[in-house]
């Protein structure tokens, strides 16, 4: 039997069987948080502690007890049909649970992620997928995929989408890679990724551009992962320079988050490494900067503070240390200060010189 109808079927069983006792069923979520997660860079990505909460059936939590059990059911449906449904189109589908159904998809989405990490896999695996898109790709890169329809084999050459790109789907487990590409080149905007591809940078350095387009999905995470992973590429990430590149999109890319604590194993790059742009950058190429805003100024105090991540990497520690004391962040589009393929004829090619002084 499927893994997933497995744990659903016990837990309901198990409920049930409590409730016949006459006694109150209860369920038992890890917490998703970063103070709940543990960082070994040996390992590579966040991993849970043992910290757990119990949903006890309850008069005050009656109805939260019954939308995780409803969310159980949902999902097993969709699991046995081998049909899939997004995250809003399971909000929606709670309209029918009477005083159970949800109020706002954020609700939704939490009890999601509370089934997942109780049963301790990914969405995809209960069936439900998201609503962004995945990312884009473009260069040295073909992607092997199975026509829906037939089954053939489909082989998708990522050189050959003009001024275009190739979407990341939801589902990436079953696609395969073929490459000669030196390395991957992460990119946080897309406007930073269509300069690159409008003058080819990744048949001059012979790599493969992908887009995240700001914090990367589930998807664009899991097949950087299994490409890097399958054809041994390095991994380069290139972000704003300020706190929310560097720890909501570089650093949640390499070791994963807090909240997914329960799955970054599957989703987290640990191969990645942190091309720019860095606090060293704005004084070597003289960039234009703006002033740190105060959300800036928490974020970086509270990540030095609190973030295990930060506290293992001294590196990155003096960067945001660096940050604090200059005041000052940075976007890629200020390399344009310089000319507009400033980036690619000279940032690009001097950075990728020496990847052994990127952080970590």
């Amino acid at each position: 039997m499927n893994e997933v109808l497995t744990k659903i079927k016990d837990t309901a069983t198990r409920v049930k069987e409590t409730i016949n006792k006459k006694k109150k069923p209860e369920l038992t979520i890890p917490i998703r948080s970063l103070t709940n997660v543990n960082y070994d860079p040996k390992i590579g990505y966040f991993e849970l502690k043992g910290a757990k909460k119990k949903r006890e059936l309850t008069v005050n939590t009656i109805k939260s007890f019954a939308q995780s059990l409803k969310m159980m059911g949902l999902s097993k449906q969709i699991v046995e049909t081998k049909d899939m449904a997004t995250k809003r189109e399971a909000y929606y589908v709670s309209k029918n649970w009477g005083d159970a159904r949800f109020k706002e998809q954020r609700e939704s989405d939490s009890v999601m992620d509370d089934v997942e990490a109780m049963f301790m896999v990914n969405r995809e695996q209960l069936g439900f997928v998201p609503e962004e898109k995945g990312g884009d790709i473009a260069g040295q890169l073909t992607v092997i995929d199975k026509d829906q329809n037939t089954g053939e084999e489909l082989k998708i050459d990522c050189t050959k989408f003009g001024s275009g790109a190739y979407s990341i789907p939801s589902s990436v487990e079953h696609l395969g890679f073929e490459t000669d590409a030196k390395f991957i080149l992460a990119i946080e905007t897309a406007g930073m990724f269509q300069r690159l591809v409008k003058h080819n940078y990744w048949k001059t350095a012979n790599c493969i551009l992908i887009s995240m387009g700001g914090v990367p999905t589930r998807a664009c995470r899991r097949f950087i992962r299994r490409l890097a992973d399958d054809k041994k590429l390095p991994v380069y990430v290139f972000t704003d320079g300020d706190p929310y590149g560097y720890m909501s999109i570089y650093r949640t890319l390499k070791v994963g988050s807090g909240n997914a604590a329960h799955i970054n194993k599957f989703f987290c790059v640990p191969q990645a490494s942190f091309l720019g742009v860095t606090p060293e950058d704005i004084q070597k190429y003289k960039l234009p900067t703006h002033p740190l805003k105060d959300v800036d100024k928490k974020k970086i105090k509270d990540i030095i503070k609190n973030d295990p991540f930060v506290k293992q990497h001294r590196e990155w520690r003096l960067a945001l240390e660096k940050m604090q004391k200059g005041g000052q962040r940075v976007e890629q589009q200020a390399l344009a200060a310089h000319g507009l393929n400033f980036v690619m004829e000279t940032y690009l090619p001097e950075k990728i010189k020496e990847v052994s002084k990127f952080l970590p």
